[in-house]
């Protein structure tokens, strides 16, 4: 048996709804971010799709642990809800969350997020993209039912949870806002009128890594590089400490 421990990558874990759980298809957001980061960091996909923020704040503990944090294992936590909470509620009552407990619930997920060790200035709050009413409601038809998501409703939304992140001392990535500044033509980030394009996956990851960087780029390459491995003798360079 070696005496050497395992190697411990430090985790990012990206917690959200479904616009998370496909950030790790081909050109995504997630998978981006982890192409950065390979021999620095995991990064952990935990989005759910169709979830809401009352139902990632019931799940959250069962995610992450205070043991992944007290061993310091967490680098950053990025919480991207809002999308679905921010359905109509006479539209879609299952998925639909009051704007005061949206806020509240991100609140809730900061807070427990404390209690197991992530401190603040590791969470990013990330807002819901604008919605493009004309190109979702002909998804929606497809499903059956009418349109059920208002661009200006998402905007409410998407201003809580910079309120919220301000509060909590977090980064906030202001999806929202930046990809309809200066009157931009946002549809072009969207695949359906609310997933992201492959041209919104680029959206998202470029402006997310503009605040990961300065929190990650200190982190140590992972092993050493293949070519000041000690051939004569591996076992020095690969089972070193350092």
């Amino acid at each position: 048996m070696s005496k050497f421990g395992p190697v411990i990558w430090p985790k990012v874990i990206l917690f959200g709804d479904s616009i998370t759980q496909f950030s790790f298809q081909p050109n995504g957001w997630g998978a981006e971010t982890a192409n950065k980061l390979a021999r620095k960091c995991d990064v952990v996909n935990r989005g759910l799709s169709g979830y809401n923020s009352r139902w990632g704040k019931i799940i959250l503990p069962r995610l992450i642990s205070s043991q992944d944090a007290a061993e310091n294992h967490i680098a950053a936590v990025t919480i991207f809800f809002g999308a679905n909470d921010a359905s109509l509620e006479d539209k879609n009552p299952q998925q639909h969350v009051p704007l005061k407990e949206y806020s509240e619930n991100l609140k809730e997920i900061s807070r427990f997020l404390t209690s197991a060790g992530v401190s603040a200035d590791k969470v990013i709050f990330i807002t819901p993209p604008p919605i493009h009413e004309p190109a979702w409601e002909k998804e929606c038809i497809l499903k059956g039912c009418p349109l059920n998501r208002h661009n200006s409703v998402v905007g409410e939304y998407a201003q809580a949870c910079v309120q919220a992140a301000g509060q909590c001392g977090s980064d906030v990535l202001d999806l929202w806002t930046l990809m309809q500044k200066d009157g931009q033509d946002y549809t072009v980030y969207l695949s359906d009128g609310l997933h992201l394009s492959e041209k919104g996956n680029q959206f998202v990851a470029e402006h997310l890594w503009s605040i990961l960087e300065s929190r990650l780029a200190k982190l140590p390459f992972i092993l050493p590089y293949w070519g000041d491995v000690d051939t004569k003798s591996p076992e020095s360079s690969l089972l070193c400490n350092s």
